[in-house]
């Protein structure tokens, strides 16, 4: 793997070759995770204009507090995961080490709170089953379906994305980066800011629409 003293991989020619070929890589697989996130909300707008007395109802269930908590939380990681990109670019790694913990630090509070929030939906009986708590509604089980499986999706992301910050975390604090080779730094960030990304889009689809209707 390229580090700081041999940062150019053999099949590339020069460093900024190296990091065009990663930055469409990356991008490349974000493509794919669009279309994947892409076929659940197609799938939730369909279902929603089925029924939409009863995704109006479950909506209505979820817990917007929870919601926009966390939604504070990713913007303010994403603003962190920025600062550390650009310190990257700058060479200060030290403020780099510092901004991708606060990143990493944000992520767990992000999980921390998602974990409450799927303990309160459980005594609520909000997950999808024989034990489910239709509220006289019974399509309103197709909306907590999309609800868990986007935001569980999600989370999961959000773990990998922990996994890949640290990653640069010691990577950075074995001096693999300078300020001409940073690209995995600017590569994570764009994976990071996809995660916030889809959960702008999870946020009013689940949390806010209908609420007052």
């Amino acid at each position: 793997m390229p580090d700081a003293r041999q940062p150019l991989a053999e099949q590339f020619a020069t460093l900024p070759q190296q990091a065009e070929a990663s930055r469409l890589g990356m991008w490349a697989f974000l493509c794919s995770e669009v279309m994947f996130f892409g076929g659940l909300f197609l799938g939730y707008i369909i279902y929603r204009h089925a029924y939409p007395h009863a995704f109006a109802v479950a909506s209505r269930e979820t817990d917007v507090l929870y919601g926009t908590l966390n939604t504070a939380i990713l913007l303010t990681s994403s603003l962190t995961m920025a600062l550390a990109v650009f310190a990257s670019k700058e060479g200060q790694f030290k403020e780099v080490r510092h901004f991708l913990i606060a990143t990493i630090l944000l992520a767990i509070a992000f999980l921390g709170v998602k974990a409450l929030e799927y303990t309160d939906d459980f005594h609520k009986h909000l997950f999808p089953g024989p034990m489910f708590a239709d509220a006289g509604e019974p399509k309103t089980q197709l909306f907590f379906m999309f609800y868990w499986m986007m935001t569980s999706l999600h989370a999961l992301h959000v773990i990998i994305g922990i996994g890949l910050l640290s990653a640069m975390t010691v990577r950075s604090a074995k001096n693999h980066f300078s300020a001409e080779y940073h690209n995995p730094i600017e590569i994570t960030g764009l994976y990071w800011h996809f995660v916030d990304i889809v959960w702008i889009f999870l946020y009013p689809l689940l949390y806010l629409i209908n609420r007052h209707s």
